[in-house]
Order: structure tokens, then sequence, then C-alpha cells
């Protein structure tokens, strides 16, 4: 698609360093722009296996104006098709969820197998080729029971790189022996843009997010050493010596730990495991366990929190008892769907091994935080006196990150023709 000459000009000449120019967050051509460049040909976060945990088991996801199917088939593999029929385009599953046998069609009966086979279509007459008229298939790849899907024909490759990496980080974990406890939609009224931001960053947590930062130092996102009164500096000495022992604790325990940074890879991404503080346990107000029953072979509850960011929708914090994900929708120029999901272990049982709400509790308050911030960060990219802000070089250098990957990502993308004008 041709990309007008406007946002060309945009893209052109984005000011390192700074905010995005105002359009980014509010015009409509560019978010429609953004659908096509970053969810119709990367790879996006969508689901967890437990959420599919039996044959037959499926999951619907919305991305703009595409509906995809995700069906657990007889083999246990996991499958994506889009979600229309390929008689007259009706959408095949409604729900959020459900439990099917063969996908029907509830217009006209049309029915496909697991692998998208139409096997049964009525008076089409005897020279009809059924074969011709399968579902179309969406690419899907599991990271160690993280679900990601790509629109795209031929999506990027170095998505392996992501996979070799963080399955090493991840599988201790233990997914694939998980259920969902929870999971919460909370419509935020930013563009995505501003919500990705929010997450890259902790600048603004000691301020807005007290019950998060009480199992989880600020420190551990950046900080600025010219600025530090006593107390505070002797606040982050503690946390960076616990940080190196803690490091060296848990790789010799055989948990990945150390920085990774891939963010200018296409399928761009960044994980960390960072201590906890209090207890050191879990994301939770007293900084303990939420759930007694562990995962995978964990026997040591204290194992910090695994962090894990993709671009560009998602991020995920992964305990020694339960983990939590998150994943980011457009919904409009200025609304965007987070859904959070909460696992515990799959034998751990409400009541008796966890508490639901002490579970839920930090994240609930602190997805509400983020989003009251982000409405206001709207409301200022629209104000006529808006201008591009400085990011902090202690505390932000993630921000930019991000809005460098995604500068570079729309050129990757545009015509040859258009790119050639933008430089002019």
């Amino acid at each position: 698609m041709s990309v007008p000459s406007y946002i060309q000009d945009l893209i052109a000449h984005r000011e390192k360093g700074k905010s995005l120019n105002a359009p980014f967050y509010s015009a409509p051509d560019i978010l429609d722009l953004d659908m096509e460049v970053f969810f119709r040909k990367h790879w996006i976060f969508v689901a967890v296996e437990p959420q599919l945990p039996e044959p037959g088991d499926c999951i619907t996801v919305e991305i703009g104006k595409t509906s995809v199917l995700l069906l657990r088939g007889d083999d246990m593999y996991i499958r994506g098709f889009h979600n229309i029929c390929r008689h007259r385009g009706a959408k095949l599953i409604d729900e959020p969820e459900a439990t099917i046998g063969n996908i029907v069609c509830r217009y006209h009966g049309w029915t496909y197998n697991e692998d998208g086979e139409l096997i049964l279509a009525e008076h089409m007459g005897k020279d009809f080729d059924k074969t011709c008229h399968g579902l179309k298939t969406v690419h899907v790849r599991s990271i160690a029971g993280l679900i990601f899907i790509c629109l795209a024909e031929n999506p990027p490759e170095d998505i392996e790189e992501m996979a070799q990496i963080m399955e090493t980080y991840i599988a201790p974990h233990d997914i694939a022996n998980c259920k969902v406890a929870y999971t919460a939609d909370l419509v935020e009224e930013g563009n995505w843009k501003l919500t990705l931001e929010n997450n890259r960053e902790c600048y603004h947590c000691e301020g807005t997010h007290p019950q998060l930062t009480v199992p989880l130092s600020e420190f551990g996102f950046g900080f600025s050493p010219d600025e530090m009164d006593e107390r505070r500096t002797a606040d982050v000495n503690k946390y960076l010596s616990l940080l190196e022992s803690e490091h060296k604790r848990w790789e010799a325990a055989g948990l990945p730990s150390a920085e990774v940074d891939k963010l200018a890879n296409a399928t761009s991404f960044r994980c960390i495991r960072l201590p906890l503080m209090g207890e050191g346990e879990s994301h939770t107000l007293d900084t303990k366990i939420a759930c007694k029953k562990l995962l995978g072979n964990f026997k040591d509850a204290k194992l910090g929190g695994l962090s894990f960011w993709h671009n560009p929708n998602s991020w995920h914090h992964f305990m020694s008892d339960h983990i939590v994900t998150f994943a980011a929708f457009p919904l409009s120029p200025d609304r965007t769907l987070v859904r959070t999901t909460w696992l515990v272990h799959k034998d751990a049982i409400e009541g008796e091994d966890y508490n639901l709400d002490n579970l839920k509790q930090v994240w609930m308050m602190t997805n509400q935080q983020d989003a009251d911030l982000v409405r206001l960060a709207q409301l200022g990219s629209e104000d006529p006196a808006y201008e591009q802000g400085p990011y902090s070089e202690y505390t932000e250098p993630h921000v930019e990150a991000l809005c460098e990957w995604y500068i570079e990502r729309h050129k990757a993308h545009m015509p040859a023709g258009d790119v050639e004008m933008a430089d002019a």
C-alpha cells in the first residue's frame, strides 16, 4: 500500500531521543498503516497453550477486522485459520472460546476438519472441488507455551532466534502444566503505542504504582546516578548487590537470568530475571507466593521474576508460583484492549492453594493506574500545544528503542518509491 506523503515525511524525519509526532498517536490513516505493517506482518502474541488444553478446544482472536480461529487437534497440535467460511464468508466461531468436533459453519453447514480441509458442502454439484475451498491458514508458533501468530504470507524468520533463547528462559516455569486462573480485559483510552511506551519504562513507577513497587524495584529499570540522595543511593547499591548475587545463584541452579536485548530485530524482544523485594517470592503485596503449589519442578520460591518484553504487543512476568501475560490489541486510534491472563499450576485449587484476589491484586491495580496515565498521554498528544519531548537516557532507553524500532520497521515496509520520495 502506498503511504501518504505526510506520513512518509514524519517517518523520514523522526527526531531520535524524543517522543513521536502527534499524528502517530491519533491519525486514523496511521493506525491503518500500523495495522498493516505491525499486526499483519509481524508475530503477534495472542494466547497461552493452557487456554486450549484438550483436543477440540478452540479460541478466537480479533486483530483489527481480522478474526483468527485457533484449534487444538487430536494430535495436540495447535492450528490457526482465518475465522471465515469459504462459502460466503460467514464468521465460523462467534464465541471467544468453545469446544468443537469439526468446524461447522452455522449458515449453510459447510464443514471443515481440524486441518481446515472442506469435508462437507451439500448442494454444490458433483463437479465441485472441495480441495480448492479449505480454510485459509494462519502461521502459528508456540514458544514454551506462549502462542504467537502471523497473518503475513512470509512471516519474519527471526522468530526462531527468539524461540531458541526464550524457550531456555521460560521452559522451567512449565506453561504446559499450568491452567488459567483468571483473565481480565481492560480498554485503555489511548493509542496502542502509548500503551507500549508506558510499559517500557518505570520512570513513573514510584509515584504511580505503590502496589507494584512493593515486590518490584524501580531500580531494575534504570535510574540517574547524578540525582540520588543518600537514601536512594543506599537503596540502589543494595539492589545492585542483590541483582548480582541472585543472578549467580539462579544461573548455578540452571535458571537463565542475564539480560538479552534483541530490540532491533524484526521480531523484537528483551528479557531479564530480576530480584523481587521483601520476601522476594512473587508479585504480591506481601511479596510472598500467591500459590502454594509451585510451577514445574521448583522447590525454591525465591526465584525472582523473569520479565519478557516483545514488540509490538506483549509483556510477561514469570515467578516461581504463577505467571502473568499481557497482550495489547489496537481497537481505534485512541483505544487499546489490554488482555491480562494469570496462570497457576494445573493442580492448584482455588481457595486452598491460592486466593484469587491476592493472586491478581497487584496487576489489577497496576493496569488501571497505567490506563489512567495512558488516557492523560492521549489527551495531551491531541492538544494543539503538544510537541515532542525528550526521553531520559537513564529511565526511558527502552521507550526510545521501541520508537526507533517502530520507525525502522515502517521504513522497511514502505514501497521503494515512497522511500525515495521521503528521503528526497
